[in-house]
């Protein structure tokens, strides 16, 4: 898929892709999106000293990148999964300008399907697979954290599913949480459905104006 390099109103870039009429992060602010949605929602939203995180949708490995900020930031020691079926090429991402720190080329570079220690508060695992085989997977791990960040459910409504939803709460640890841009009633109700006590939240600042996050609830909290 052909992929256009686009800025966006917080000054940080996106990729567009023709093709699908879609874009990887929001126009209002790629790097303001990712944080809001997917580092105060979600990672600091949880209580546990060691998250293990599973993202949907690795993309441009700027969720990984904030987290790994945040993780550095916190004394977290984070176990970070990425999956994605379509890797992007390091020259591509370079071209985003997202930071010239080292770490974030090393998170690019890092062999896939291995654990590779990126600092000693972040180890990453990257994973090129097809997400909506996940059901049929096993899982060295369960997740206190999980970045749902696929395209739009109308561009891609196979990675929007009840079952996988389903299986998502099934290996989310109690306590964790998901989080997600899209809070479209629809998603609301399969989020719901699988088992998570979902909330809508206020969206990024300039951007969508809610977004969701669904709870894997302790029984005795409930």
């Amino acid at each position: 898929m052909k992929r256009i390099i686009e800025h966006t109103d917080d000054g940080s870039a996106t990729l567009y892709v023709p093709e699908m009429n879609e874009h990887y992060h929001s126009v209002k602010g790629a790097r303001t999106e990712s944080q809001h949605i997917f580092i105060d929602m979600g990672l600091k939203h949880v209580q546990t000293a060691q998250p293990h995180v599973l993202e949907i949708g690795f993309g441009t490995g700027l969720n990984a990148y904030l987290t790994l900020l945040a993780a550095n930031e916190t004394g977290k020691k984070v176990h970070y999964t990425g999956l994605e079926l379509y890797p992007l090429e390091w020259d591509m991402i370079a071209e985003l300008n997202y930071s010239d720190d080292p770490l974030f080329k090393q998170i690019h570079t890092a062999a896939w399907e291995e654990e590779v220690e990126i600092s000693p508060n972040f180890t990453l695992q990257k994973k090129k697979t097809d997400f909506t085989t996940i059901h049929k997977e096993n899982h060295p791990h369960r997740y206190d954290v999980v970045y749902f960040d696929a395209f739009a459910p109308e561009k891609q409504p196979e990675m929007w599913e009840q079952q996988l939803f389903n299986h998502i709460y099934s290996i989310t640890n109690s306590g964790g949480v998901l989080t997600t841009y899209c809070a479209k009633g629809s998603i609301r109700r399969m989020l719901q459905a699988a088992g998570f006590v979902v909330e809508r939240l206020p969206g990024p600042p300039g951007g969508k104006r809610e977004i969701l996050r669904g709870s894997n609830v302790p029984l005795q909290s409930i």
